[in-house]
């Protein structure tokens, strides 16, 4: 019986330690996704995700871009930003290459961009709307997949929010235990003792 006992005891410890690993695990993958998704921002960056393969070799697909704003007349030739295409280049979405050659003009500066793993320019030249521009700043290789998994809600719903709750719930039972421990008058916790002066130890 008191083996029985000590293994019961065992199980449970482990259990409990696994479960305390389990959510210190899922506390610091929330924690690093919040900071992936706010920290940028904060600090006046944007995202954004590289889904071609124009730029394989030196950005894989899936890589997370991580650009500034920077005015238009600072861009230089080996730049890498995105930018949307003009209407007659037939793209209508957000495209992330090198810029190739600055021209000036009248209106301001013409870009040619060009990528990496192509073997000729983009057909068109293009100005900037604006007077600034997202410039490439630093380059996250694969975190890119993971943003994309996230702009599903049910996704993000499973990987976020499921492991918060199991944290908040694992605080609220801890929060119970502590406040169910019966305690003395004297606020110990019962069960306990504390030697007094002239107090004598059993024998």
């Amino acid at each position: 019986m008191p083996q029985q006992e000590a293994t019961v005891r065992a199980l449970r410890t482990v259990t409990r330690v696994l479960s305390r690993t389990v959510l210190n695990l899922a506390s610091l993958v929330v924690l690093a996704l919040a900071l992936a998704m706010l920290v940028p921002g904060v600090l006046g960056y944007e995202r954004y995700v590289i889904t071609g393969a124009s730029m394989s070799g030196t950005f894989e697909k899936g890589t997370l871009a991580i650009e500034s704003e920077v005015p238009v007349a600072d861009l230089a030739v080996g730049d890498v930003i995105t930018y949307l295409p003009p209407p007659d280049s037939g793209l209508t979405g957000l495209v992330t290459h090198r810029v190739l050659s600055v021209e000036p003009s009248e209106t301001g500066p013409v870009f040619r961009t060009q990528g990496d793993a192509n073997a000729d320019p983009d057909p068109w030249t293009f100005q900037l709307p604006g007077p600034t521009q997202a410039r490439l700043e630093y380059a996250v290789p694969h975190l890119g997949w993971v943003f994309i998994a996230l702009s599903d809600p049910q996704t993000r719903q499973l990987v976020i929010g499921v492991p918060a709750a199991a944290i908040a719930l694992r605080c609220l039972v801890e929060v119970v235990q502590v406040l169910r421990r019966p305690r003395t008058r004297a606020g110990r916790p019962a069960g306990t003792a504390s030697r007094t002066r002239g107090s004598v130890p059993a024998a």
